[in-house]
């Protein structure tokens, strides 16, 4: 499912929080969202889920528009922070999500139990929510973005409050829903996560998006022998670059210990945006 959001506009009261924001959202792909604190990604994110009604421009769903109800049944929604009822269980909080998708009373169990096992949480699941930590949180509201296989998936710092473990499975799990068919963006400030994760970048400031512009990435090249302190790093546009340059420094016989990109240019672009700290 391809969604199409252009001049998407929004404000609370006199305060403008998205002015003018155009996206595309492919089967296959993940696109990350970047930019400074209030910038309006969130407000952004809402938007895309049928949780908020735009004051401006239009969504459209394989091309035909798209009203709160068929964005919210298409979609997976997971916040920054996920609020639990902690008197429940994980698989209490699960199921009843999984209900609210008319997914009978079976099914839901069956899909809480799959879900508990994909984000590692089973031992926890009938236990009250109210003892898991942080990390396990942001783990079961992945695993409740996903109760309804949304072909739309959407996430607002996935990552946050997460272990290094937790990181890497979260990356393989949304790339393997990326390979399923499900259209996925991404709001981060972890620009070293987003530059392995994401295929396309949107940058974000002022509640403006605009794409991210072409970027030089930088390798780190380093000779059998020659100490870390004197590896050089080289600016090469792209991966055909890279693999002439290697292939260059290999028929020269020069004896090639380390050659590892280290920074896909989005650090650089977010640079550019010229947006205050916040």
């Amino acid at each position: 499912m391809t969604l199409v959001a252009r001049g998407l506009s929004r404000a609370f009261g006199k305060h403008p929080a998205v002015v003018h924001a155009d996206l595309t959202l492919t089967p296959g792909r993940i696109t990350g969202l970047v930019g400074p604190n209030g910038a309006g990604k969130t407000t952004l994110l809402l938007l895309l889920a049928g949780l908020l009604k735009p004051d401006g421009g239009t969504i459209t769903l394989d091309g035909a528009p798209a009203g709160d109800g068929p964005l919210r049944a298409a979609c997976g929604w997971m916040p920054d922070v996920f609020g639990t009822w902690d008197s429940l269980t994980p698989h209490e909080i699960l199921v009843t999500f999984a209900r609210l998708y008319d997914m009978p009373a079976p099914d839901a169990a069956a899909r809480a139990d799959e879900l508990l096992a994909l984000v590692h949480l089973s031992e926890h699941g009938r236990r009250p929510a109210s003892e898991l930590s942080r990390g396990q949180k942001q783990r079961l509201g992945l695993a409740r973005a996903l109760v309804n296989r949304p072909r739309l998936l959407l996430l607002d710092e996935p990552a946050s409050g997460m272990d290094p473990r937790s990181r890497i499975e979260l990356r393989d799990q949304l790339r393997a829903a990326a390979r399923a068919g499900a259209a996925i963006v991404v709001s981060s400030h972890i620009l070293t996560e987003l530059d392995e994760l994401a295929d396309d970048v949107v940058l974000m400031v002022g509640g403006t998006t605009e794409p991210a512009g072409p970027t030089t990435a930088s390798w780190r090249v380093r000779l059998a022998g020659q100490p870390e302190s004197e590896a050089q790093l080289v600016a090469l546009d792209d991966d055909e670059a890279a693999a002439a340059h290697l292939a260059a420094l290999l028929a020269d016989g020069l004896p090639v210990a380390e050659f590892t990109r280290v920074s896909s240019g989005l650090e650089q672009a977010y640079l550019q945006l010229h947006a205050d700290r916040t």
